[in-house]
């Protein structure tokens, strides 16, 4: 025998573990008295416009932007908009304006029981129209650009297709287009839920059941092996507090308008609609072939919430005759916070925008 037995480790060695273990958490009594409250935003932001719950703001960079057209951020409903500017070394807002890109971003708020029925019209075109007509009236130009993230990638793509004139230039990252490819489990998923039960009975949905489905698209790594992992930084004060920020944002989760919810798994997962046909945004059907603006599509290789099939699915569906895409390795989440991601995404941004400023 060679001591190892068939799991190919020693009682000493396991032992050792035990010790190491128990350090790592006597450690993480003294390194959580060392962080204070975890704070997000690496980057000064003001108010710029208002309707409601939902306010657009402008961020601040270090110096003045360079670039003559402002560039929107639509985030999707599900998720705070500060991933996209978490912290000092995870921003990709500080990274476009750092290459001078004047940016903003939409904020829709925490609806409430008053918001139950906010339908997709009002976030498409009064609330994302609202703001995009506050930038045309600000700096006095037909269009401006347009960066839409995840579902707020598809809500954008609904809003150029309706306003084709308002949007220079349309950016889209980790986009679902295509809600059933095989690879999609939450389309899968999605697919067979009486939604119409599932909004009469509950109202709004709350964000803690949006975030169980998330969570279990990966239940051993999103449940088990983050926080075994975990135990590694407890000694690294900047580790943990990195850690603890990911976690409140990824918990700190607005509960979903009942109406617009139910428009939008019927129409985008259960109807597959950029791809059949049949959106309906105010009595106005959306068809992807007036969109004629310079499109890029950014996915992520990795990614489990928008496999890049389904984002790659946009290829063809426009009417635009410049459509680039850009791979990024990663995740869905890496894509916005990964060391990769400042190095990458930023510059890609910023280079295809300016290879089209006019």
């Amino acid at each position: 025998m060679d001591g190892f037995g068939p799991l190919g480790f020693t009682p000493d060695a396991l032992a050792q573990e035990s010790l190491r273990f128990q350090a790592k958490l006597r450690a993480g009594l003294d390194t959580l008295h060392q962080v204070h409250d975890i704070d997000y935003g690496a980057t000064a932001r003001e108010e710029v416009w208002r309707d409601g719950k939902v306010v657009l703001y402008r961020f601040r960079g270090d110096r003045a932007p360079t670039a003559r057209v402002p560039l929107l951020i639509v985030y999707a409903l599900v998720n705070r908009p500060y991933m996209v500017d978490l912290q000092d070394d995870k921003s990709i807002v500080r990274g476009l304006l750092e290459r001078g890109e004047d940016v903003y971003v939409l904020d829709w708020g925490y609806p409430d029981r008053s918001d139950r029925y906010l339908e997709l019209d009002d976030y498409i075109q009064r609330y994302i129209g609202g703001a995009v007509d506050h930038l045309r009236g600000e700096y006095r130009m037909d269009g401006v650009n347009v960066l839409g993230i995840c579902q707020g990638g598809a809500f954008s793509l609904c809003f150029t297709a309706l306003n084709p004139h308002k949007v220079r230039n349309l950016i889209t990252m980790v986009t679902p287009v295509d809600f059933h490819t095989s690879d999609n489990m939450l389309g899968n998923w999605t697919r067979g839920l009486d939604v119409d039960l599932f909004v009469d009975t509950l109202g709004n949905v709350p964000a803690d059941v949006m975030n169980w489905c998330y969570l279990t698209l990966k239940p051993w790594r999103l449940f088990v092996q983050k926080y075994v992992g975990m135990v590694d930084v407890l000694d690294d004060p900047k580790a943990l507090e990195d850690f603890l920020r990911m976690e409140k944002w990824i918990f700190d989760s607005p509960d979903q308008a009942g109406e617009a919810f139910r428009q939008f798994v019927k129409q985008f997962y259960q109807g597959n609609g950029f791809i059949k046909g049949g959106i309906d945004i105010g009595g106005r059907a959306v068809d992807l072939r007036n969109i004629e603006a310079p499109i890029l599509n950014i996915y992520a290789e990795q990614d489990h919430l928008v496999p890049p099939a389904s984002s790659k699915a946009l290829a063809g569906l426009t009417g635009s005759t410049d459509y680039s895409e850009l791979s990024f390795r990663g995740g869905h989440i890496g894509i916005y916070v990964s060391t990769r991601a400042q190095r990458e995404v930023p510059q890609a941004i910023h280079d295809w925008l300016g290879q089209r400023a006019r």
